[in-house]
């Protein structure tokens, strides 16, 4: 159960940072209206921290992401036993972030009529910068066994210093592999959210866009996988 609860906020503190920072970026009439990449990128590296910071206070392993729990049981490293809770908690929390910045943003939605303004799945989801559905797949397997396999080689990243390591490495990855399509590198964070943008009353919502939707589910798992495998290999 503890599992299931520090994935829950842990992932839900994530989504509230990292979508909030959606929705300041792209909304219109708010006072980061327009900022820039590195803006993104920084920022979404800080809510990953603060989460794993959440998680592993409230007594899970600080994984918030598919893409880590899932290789990891596969090749032994994470018990199969806690799969199914970790994952609930991940997809579960990353919804209500994302129902926690829908509620709160109202007024800038209504201010948003259409895409040009900013009003797009793009707050919440990620986006390909060019459709191009092979390609957009490989950039966040290739993007994704970069995190993973770095993070394997991190230890325990609930401890001390560490969930601020794992901060800079999502910012960096954002800043060098993310450029192509929003690095989603975790399913829960995509598709919850997408998912809440989807269902919930949000004033002058466009398409959520879940043709795209594979591609970071697919993407981050086979990408994770990858280098989980290499990890054991070499180990």
């Amino acid at each position: 159960m503890n599992g299931f609860i520090g994935e829950f906020f842990g992932t839900m503190v994530l989504i509230l940072l990292g979508a909030g920072t959606g929705a300041g970026l792209n909304l219109n009439k708010t006072y980061a209206k327009g900022s820039n990449w590195t803006f993104v990128s920084i920022a979404w590296g800080l809510a990953v921290t603060m989460g794993v910071y959440v998680a592993g206070s409230l007594g899970s392993l600080g994984h918030l992401n598919p893409a880590v729990t899932v290789p990891y049981a596969i090749f032994g490293l994470f018990p199969w036993a806690q799969v199914g809770p970790y994952l609930a908690g991940q997809f579960l929390g990353a919804f209500v972030g994302a129902a926690l910045v829908a509620f709160m943003f109202t007024p800038h939605f209504k201010a948003s009529k259409t895409q040009s303004d900013g009003n797009t799945i793009g707050i919440f989801a990620t986006r390909p910068a060019i459709q191009s559905p092979f390609y957009n797949l490989v950039s966040e397997v290739i993007a994704t066994f970069g995190f993973i396999f770095i993070l394997l080689n991190l230890g325990d990243f609930t401890q001390g210093l560490k969930p601020l390591m794992v901060g800079l490495l999502i910012a960096v990855i954002g800043m060098s592999l993310g450029t192509t399509t929003g690095f989603a590198l975790n399913p829960a964070r995509d598709w919850g959210p997408r998912l809440a943008y989807t269902v919930l009353p949000i004033p002058n919502k466009t398409s959520a866009e879940w043709s795209y939707a594979w591609v970071p589910m697919c993407g981050p798992l086979v990408g994770g996988v990858i280098a989980t495998a290499i990890q054991v290999a070499i180990k």
